[in-house]
């Protein structure tokens, strides 16, 4: 398969940007969108050069792959639909409201052998991406990631909004079960958690601290990683990472090294900036990549339904935790 018939479902805030790059990308052949505001999908479909589509159903007979950015509570039923019309499928983050929506979406991938990818879009951050070159084994993850409030993401809570990106880096990072969870979240503005804490003990001893809030004054979305030997520090918003690593003897890669006393060994510092590369277009690349069988799926169905696995948890916990003090009146 060489260009992939696409297209949209979900023509929001979200939608209007899958829209923007699967109109461009030379992978891509637009077909058409889909949304229930049919004059939004008109004007957008005139200014992109491309068709509206009556129901779901039609748009599912038209194409190869569509790019859902419906709100979460809506993603599986439409996912569900696409894939029975064995259409290969991106799905904005969360992938689903619940685990049980999650696993039968799965099953349905595997029984009509469709893709099925999620959008853990900082996967294909710079700053993550740096990280490649690198044997990470973190013993210590620290996030933050904080935002001011916008009403359109209470639809689930700041941990299905904000932290599960952080929960799905971590979980890729570390490379081994969660064996602990501790949490607080608290609901301050809207009626679900507006900011919460997690911290994540895995099996092979690794601790990830994670924070996420949407009432902050001030944004932010900061990885720190730390691990025996070296340090990253990854500034997910400005797309940078400063990468401090152990020089091994006889190593010769590039960067400023340190004398590190009595070991002998140096520390290799390297600063990684923004490459250029729009985030969400290298992860449309890579969807189409995937369907076309050039590369494997980026952001697999079973591992965004594992970060989900986490989230609900955190947020029962965390939930669970802040109701206790209250009652107490701490």
């Amino acid at each position: 398969m060489g260009i992939v018939k696409t297209g949209v479902v979900g023509v929001g805030h979200l939608g209007r940007f899958h829209l923007k790059w699967l109109a461009q990308l030379p992978q891509s052949e637009l077909v058409g969108i889909y949304d229930v505001d049919t004059h939004k999908a008109q004007k957008l479909a005139a200014q992109y050069g491309t068709q509206v589509f009556d129901s779901l159903e039609d748009l599912a007979e038209a194409v190869e792959a569509v790019s859902i950015a419906v709100p979460t509570t809506d993603h599986f039923s439409v996912a569900a639909s696409l894939i029975e019309h064995g259409c290969h499928c991106l799905i904005e983050k969360p992938v689903t409201a619940d685990l049980e929506q999650a696993d039968r979406l799965n099953r349905l991938a595997d029984t009509h052998d469709v893709i099925v990818m999620v959008g853990q879009i900082e996967r294909f951050n710079p700053a993550i991406r740096a990280l490649q070159t690198e044997d990470v084994r973190p013993t210590f993850i620290e996030g933050h990631r904080l935002a001011a409030f916008d009403p359109r993401g209470t639809d689930v809570a700041v941990v299905l909004d904000l932290m599960i990106h952080d929960i799905d880096l971590a979980l890729m990072l570390v490379r081994s079960s969660i064996t602990d969870i501790q949490a607080s979240a608290v609901a301050v503005v809207s009626e679900q958690a507006d900011i919460a804490n997690a911290r994540l003990t895995f099996a092979n001893g690794a601790v990830a601290n994670l924070t996420a809030s949407r009432i902050s004054l001030k944004a932010m979305r900061k990885l720190r990683i730390f691990q025996e030997s070296g340090y990253f520090s990854l500034d997910l918003a400005r797309k940078q990472a400063d990468i401090y690593s152990l020089v091994t003897p006889g190593e010769t890669r590039p960067g400023l090294r340190v004398p590190l006393g009595k070991s002998g060994r140096d520390i290799l510092y390297q600063k990684v900036v923004d490459d250029g590369l729009d985030m969400l277009g290298s992860e449309l690349t890579a969807f189409l990549e995937a369907v076309s069988g050039k590369r494997p799926v980026a952001v697999p169905l079973s591992e965004a339904t594992e970060a989900l696995r986490v989230a609900l948890e955190i947020e029962r916990i965390g939930t669970e935790s802040s109701a206790r003090v209250l009652a107490n009146g701490n």
